[in-house]
């Protein structure tokens, strides 16, 4: 079966608006038409722009140009995953409202305005965008249209800065594109001592995000199933060796029976169409399957398409909308120990199934340790173990809010380290300054104590996403 590809893979489609006033300079549009094409196909990306004989100059400078851009926008509904606004020079601010509110494609939009030259002022040369990029976001407040602002009010869009405005504004539209409409597979029953990780499924729904659940012994069926021969199951053997470190000791059954469980899950997931998952990791699967799932979750993880332990669904979207942001493989983590007397460290474990490339580093899949001590070893093997390797990451955390009825989040960012921690299983130890303001807010605020994490610093652009263009309640931290 072949897999689909994710949108934290594919390139985006922006829909381009070059407004300009007529009696300013043609050469400003036309200019400006180039420069921003070729700052969208560098960063890999397409566009969807009017040929330029479409309207004079071709800009959007009336109300007539509007409509045609709104239709031009209309046919490609399906593809535009954010709207570029270039104002060339002052612009005409009704046709780039009156282009966005009839196209109607509730996309996020990025608004950037050339700038001046000191020696190019006078009338051939002047552009006044300073002052028109006002009037454009005044008319945008006024339709209640979300957007992005460039780093600098103005900006060539040539330049450097803009290619990292760019950047900027292509994770903000990759993440509400991948947020609204995600899929959650819920494989199992959340383990009954956690209540912590409840969650509203009609809030989910509500927010566009679909929770699509399977009992556990669907999977254990289906994976025993698939006989010793099948090969989908002899590639994932292989797969197995080559993503880790498999010890000596473990037995080449253990390592296939975890290949067919590994099979199942991805068919389950393709066949459904899910963005994302989480998983019952215990206690069924070892006592009734036999092996902890943490390297199914994991190799998940690190394909972009994101698997949450402990069937925390909340999680899993939180860690997909790291993955979307990023473009790196997350894991979900606990906020577990304390570094001895250190304040502004703080150290997140699991078993675990921190995909490769969030380690940073090689690592061992073996048997879990704290569970194999009561389920048995040769029961759990599959777990990632490693100490994640220095470097900035961003966490990230969703929460449905059930008595208020709302989908919440905190993001912040940090680093790792390679300070020491004696302990077993995933250990990333994380230098986050104000690590107390943030324990205040997620106890206080009645977050879970799972929390996503993904290699880059994103804190800003998730925020962008989910508070302005989603509308979820964000708290710093």
């Amino acid at each position: 079966m072949q897999k689909r590809v994710t949108m934290a893979e594919r390139p985006l489609t922006f829909g381009v608006i070059v407004s300009s006033r007529l009696f300013f300079n043609a050469a400003h549009a036309i200019g400006a038409r180039a420069d921003i094409l070729a700052a969208i196909a560098a960063a890999g990306h397409r566009a969807v722009i009017g040929d330029p004989d479409l309207t004079s100059d071709g800009a959007v400078a009336s109300l007539g140009d509007a409509k045609k851009y709104a239709a031009l926008f209309g046919e490609a509904r399906n593809e535009i995953d954010g709207i570029i606004v270039s104002l060339a020079n002052f612009g005409d601010e009704i046709g780039v409202v009156e282009t966005i509110k009839r196209a109607a494609l509730g996309v996020p939009v990025l608004v950037q305005a050339c700038p001046d030259k000191l020696g190019e002022l006078g009338v051939k040369g002047r552009r006044d965008s300073y002052c028109g990029k006002i009037s454009v976001c005044n008319n945008l407040y006024q339709y209640d249209i979300p957007w992005t602002d460039t780093a600098s009010h103005v900006v060539e869009p040539a330049s450097p800065e803009f290619a990292a405005d760019l950047d900027f504004f292509a994770r903000v539209c990759r993440t509400v594109r991948g947020l609204r409409g995600a899929r959650i597979g819920a494989i199992g029953a959340r383990p009954g001592a956690f209540q912590t990780v409840r969650y509203s499924e009609k809030l989910l729904q509500k927010a566009g995000v679909t929770v699509i659940p399977v009992d556990l012994s669907e999977i254990f069926a289906a994976a025993r199933s698939l006989g010793e021969g099948d090969a989908a199951v002899a590639a994932k053997v292989a797969e197995i060796h080559e993503y880790g470190r498999v010890p000596s000791s473990i037995l080449g059954d253990k390592v296939a029976a975890h290949a067919r469980l590994s099979v199942a899950v991805e068919r389950w997931l393709e066949a459904n169409e899910c963005d994302a998952s989480a998983i019952q990791c215990w206690n069924s699967m070892e006592e009734n399957y036999g092996c902890a799932s943490c390297l199914t979750m994991s190799m998940a993880s690190e394909s972009l398409r994101p698997s949450a332990c402990e069937v925390d669904v909340t999680g899993a979207l939180s860690m997909l909308a790291l993955t979307l942001a990023s473009g790196n493989p997350a894991a979900l983590l606990d906020w577990n120990n304390n570094y001895g007397d250190r304040g502004d460290l703080v150290v997140g474990t699991h078993c675990s199934n921190f995909p490769r490339g969030f380690m940073g580093a090689p690592i061992e899949i073996s048997n879990l340790d704290l569970l194999g001590e009561t389920f048995g070893a040769e029961r759990c093997f599959g777990a990632i173990k490693g100490h994640v390797a220095p470097g900035a990451f961003t966490y990230f955390r969703v929460s449905t809010d059930d008595a208020k009825g709302k989908l919440k989040c905190y993001a912040g960012e940090g680093e790792f380290t390679a300070d020491p921690f004696p302990m077993d299983g995933g250990i990333a130890v994380c230098r986050i300054p104000a690590i107390r303001e943030v324990m205040r807010r997620v106890t206080r605020e009645g977050f879970e104590h799972h929390v996503a994490m993904a290699r880059g610093s994103t804190a800003a652009a998730l925020r962008e996403a989910v508070e302005r263009y989603l509308g979820w309640e964000f708290f710093s931290a």
